[in-house]
């Protein structure tokens, strides 16, 4: 199996940043996977036990270790760094630690990779996308969050086990901040090319009620929430999520995902970091889409602005 060429560096080796390391190795997301923490015992534990397997992983390489200086030359950063969400505890709530966190990490990366492409997946990340971008003065599409990637994807996973239809055919986005007021966009979700609301079911009539279309909804807000209570943290899905992104911008895909990007204008939102299908591919987010929405999603939309905006304003930024 062929590695994209590239060098990614995953930030943080806790379960999210060994799991998006893992999930690049066996995808072959990048030519040489590097893992960088402070915790010396955790990360060189975590790459030798990484190592041990890359004989059935193809052509990809992990080092990693606590010098700052093997981020160097880095293609993509992804950073998982921070304080993990405890049970209960929202997305927003985490903002204050891991804000400053950000603060004295940005810099050195930058310092050491002033060309790369930057990927938040720590939480709250829309919110560290908008201190990330200030800190670091790069382009918007240089610095942005893996969003709703991992919501979108369980949406469609839903979706198609709903109906019985692959994934690969339901085409269908989750939209706003990563978090609780992020919200589906169910005018332009379609399954095999017919609009979502329009899906008839097995017996005839219409497959979703509205009142099933928000049940669904309300599924994949609180997704994050059941599995941190059954095991303690999400890692494998968003693992698999920030190697997507890594994929496409290493392989200049021009790949169309719902990262979380600051924005400078679109539906009248500037400055706030919101999930929007984008087109990611060489150097990070190439285009903001401004798809088709009803006055319902719209309103949404700003209410999502409007509640990550103020809690920016708390942080300083």
């Amino acid at each position: 199996m062929a590695a994209q060429a590239g060098k990614l560096v995953v930030v943080g080796a806790g379960a999210v940043g060994s799991s998006t390391a893992y999930a690049a190795l066996i995808r072959g997301s990048a030519r040489d996977v590097v893992l960088y923490d402070i915790d010396q015992a955790k990360v060189e534990a975590e790459v030798l036990d990484l190592a041990h397997g890359t004989q059935f992983t193809g052509a990809s390489s992990i080092t990693g270790g606590t010098d700052i200086a093997l981020t160097a030359g880095a293609d993509v950063v992804v950073i998982t760094a921070g304080a993990k969400q405890k049970p209960g505890q929202t997305r927003l709530e985490l903002a204050g630690t891991n804000a400053r966190i950000l603060e004295a990490l940005m810099p050195q990366l930058l310092e050491h990779s002033p060309e790369a492409v930057f990927v938040l997946v720590t939480n709250p990340c829309d919110v560290l996308t908008v201190v990330a971008q200030r800190i670091a003065g790069l382009p918007a599409g240089r610095v942005f969050a893996s969003g709703t990637v991992l919501d979108t994807s369980r949406l469609r996973w839903l979706l198609g086990e709903r109906v019985g239809v692959s994934r690969s055919s339901v085409h269908a986005y989750i939209v706003g901040e990563h978090g609780d007021t992020e919200f589906p966009l169910w005018a332009c979700a379609t399954i095999g090319g017919v609009p979502l609301r329009d899906w008839a079911a097995d017996g005839g009539g219409k497959a979703f009620s509205p009142e099933a279309l928000e049940e669904l909804a309300q599924e994949v807000r609180t997704a994050a929430y059941r599995v941190i209570e059954g095991k303690g943290a999400t890692n494998y899905a968003i693992g698999l999520s920030a190697a997507r992104i890594v994929e496409a911008v290493l392989g200049r895909e021009d790949a169309v995902l719902p990262v979380s990007t600051v924005l400078s204008g679109q539906y009248g939102i500037d400055g706030v970091a919101l999930s929007l299908p984008s087109v990611v591919g060489a150097g990070g987010v190439r285009r903001v889409l401004e798809v088709p929405m009803d006055d319902g999603e719209l309103a949404r939309l700003a209410r999502s602005a409007e509640a990550l905006r103020a809690s920016a304003r708390s942080l300083g930024y």
